[in-house]
């Protein structure tokens, strides 16, 4: 009976997301309940991210990946509201890749097409799935850090990294290690593995750089002086632990001194940081102490994913707001607060 129930939906906004290394499929009925994805992710075999290789891997996979959505939830242009996709921001290659496959869908379909804010729609889907009304969003991503709260009809960015994004850190770090991409889970299992042996540990021991900058942060120098540890010969889950500890710390902190200012009483996690258990952990001791709480979504709505683009797109079209074709062009440097908020 449920998969029945699961596979017949009605008046759904499909989302397209493919602003990085995942190329994503998902949607949202219009009442709001949200499906998983149907993802792919391009993982490197050596480097970084190399944006025409990610590319060329969303060409690959996209079709595969449509047409198993549409197959699972039998979906036809009676069905779909509207098809949402990331219009930045993001790596230009990969935008374009989503972009295309979701103007093709709209026109196929004859239904509306909604270009979204990324950053927003992490916003988006982490208040559909948690409840929280009016948060201050702590972003934790690969290309982003943010501390972002809403103020009259914007975003507004509060603070954010200065040089680049904590998960690029992380990934950086990994990679430095021979650990291949994505990093950040296996600098996690190896901080939590040391620390448990080592429930004496002292920061002090294997000191890092603490950069925090009024509301803004930054991340190179932790990376530097992580990897300067290593070549002193520490052990590297004694570095890991260190890493994570001073780099959630000051995101943190920063993010209370966001809830201090705005007088809010919700910190909402967002990006594919926000699945690391530590910083939830640190997130949640933080807001306790404050009276106030701490939320995230479930981890598979935190990493970059097709849903999250369609929550918002379905939020655009029960407010009237849709995309021309000819307006429709990507643009990778799209900022959280360039987006007009006209829903509650």
């Amino acid at each position: 009976m449920y998969s029945i129930i699961h596979k017949c939906v009605e008046n759904v906004v499909v989302g397209v997301e493919s602003t990085a290394h995942t190329l994503s499929f998902g949607l949202v009925e219009m009442n709001g309940t949200a499906h998983p994805s149907k993802s792919s992710l391009f993982r490197p075999e050596e480097g970084g991210i190399h944006p025409r290789e990610a590319a060329d891997h969303h060409s690959e996979v996209a079709a595969g990946l449509l047409s198993s959505l549409v197959n699972e939830y039998k979906l036809n242009s009676k069905n779909i509201s509207a098809i949402a996709f990331s219009q930045g921001p993001g790596l230009g290659p990969c935008l374009r890749v989503g972009a295309t496959v979701a103007r093709a869908m709209s026109i196929d379909w004859q239904v509306p097409l909604v270009g979204v804010n990324h950053c927003v729609a992490h916003i988006e889907i982490g208040r559909s799935q948690t409840g929280c009304i009016d948060p201050v969003l702590l972003y934790v991503s690969g290309g982003n850090t943010q501390v972002i709260a809403r103020a009259g009809d914007r975003y507004q960015v509060i603070g954010e990294t200065l040089d680049i994004g904590i998960g690029n850190m992380l990934d950086k770090f990994a990679r430095m290690q021979g650990i291949p991409f994505p990093g950040g889970p296996k600098i996690e299992s190896l901080a939590k593995e040391w620390k448990e042996n080592h429930p004496n540990a002292n920061l002090e021991e294997i000191s890092l750089p603490y950069s925090v900058q009024g509301m803004d942060l930054n991340f190179s120098g932790i990376l530097n002086a992580a990897q300067t540890r290593i070549n002193e010969g520490h052990d590297l889950g004694a570095v890991c632990w260190s890493v994570q500890e001073h780099a959630f710390a000051a995101c943190v902190e920063v993010a209370e001194r966001a809830l201090a200012h705005t007088g809010k009483k919700e910190l909402l996690l967002g990006g594919g940081v926000a699945c690391n258990e530590r910083l939830r952990q640190m997130s949640h001791v933080m807001c306790e102490e404050r009276e106030c709480k701490a939320f995230w979504p479930e981890k598979k709505f935190c990493v970059d994913n097709g849903t999250m683009i369609a929550e918002l797109g379905r939020r655009m079209i029960q407010s009237e707001l849709s995309t021309e074709i000819n307006n429709s062009s990507i643009n990778p440097s799209l900022r959280t607060d360039h987006t007009t908020i006209i829903w509650d």
